[in-house]
């Protein structure tokens, strides 16, 4: 079992200048990105670490409200042991927790917001914010990324401006697809789980047109169970 120490300089980011999207999924052996609906049920216990470790090196973590919503997201919190780390290297204490909501089909009393440790941001279109943005303001803050459909780089321009350059997104899948659509992913880890689920689950990439999107494998870890920890770059 790889410890947290070995994940920390298997996944190192070598220099924090420039936007950096890294992307972090856990599939089965046979493709299925849930089992059960969930994607936290293919995980084990050294995915949970990675993903502890992932989120310490952030400086935010990115999710779509579908995956709010389904996995039942609560306040991103790095590990008391991690709090050292990004202090050494001039990181807030934990990283920020962004939403993408095109709609800004949330409820201000989500646990999302009430379990918070730093007031989130809610990524949405000019239209959502104008018909909905008011019921969030004292719960999140809210940024207008384009008119009728969230412009996700101008969303990381705004991620710019606020220091935040070196950018976590844990999904869904969609919002995984609009990323890479746009050319904006540079980094891809995905954890194997060793099971064969079938069934009608999807894939960690969805609503996205087909094409050939080549990435280099840029590293693999194991565990003692069966889990392949795979590091793709752009």
């Amino acid at each position: 079992m790889p410890t947290r120490s070995e994940l920390f300089d298997a996944y190192a980011l070598h220099g924090r200048d420039g936007t950096r999207v890294r992307m972090n999924f856990v599939s089965s052996a046979d493709g299925a990105v849930t089992l059960g609906g969930r994607s936290g049920a293919l995980g084990g216990g050294t995915d949970r670490a990675l993903m502890q470790v992932l989120r310490a090196m952030a400086d935010v973590v990115l999710v779509g409200a579908g995956t709010v919503r389904a996995e039942g997201y609560g306040g991103v919190r790095v590990r008391d042991g991690d709090l050292e780390w990004r202090r050494s290297r001039g990181l807030e204490d934990q990283p920020a927790l962004a939403v993408v909501s095109g709609e800004l089909r949330l409820e201000p009393g989500d646990p999302v917001f009430a379990e918070a440790v730093r007031r989130p941001v809610l990524v949405t279109t000019d239209a959502a914010a104008d018909a909905r943005g008011s019921l969030f303001e004292p719960v999140a803050t809210v940024i207008a990324c384009g008119g009728d459909a969230v412009d996700l780089g101008m969303m990381l321009d705004a991620f710019v401006r606020r220091g935040w350059t070196q950018v976590l997104c844990e999904g869904g899948p969609h919002l995984f697809g609009a990323l890479l659509a746009d050319g904006l992913v540079d980094e891809v880890c995905v954890t194997v789980a060793p099971r064969f689920v079938g069934g009608e689950a999807g894939r960690i990439v969805q609503g996205v047109a087909e094409g050939d999107r080549r990435f280099a494998l840029a590293g693999v870890v194991t565990d003692d169970e069966g889990f392949a920890f795979l590091r793709y770059a752009r």
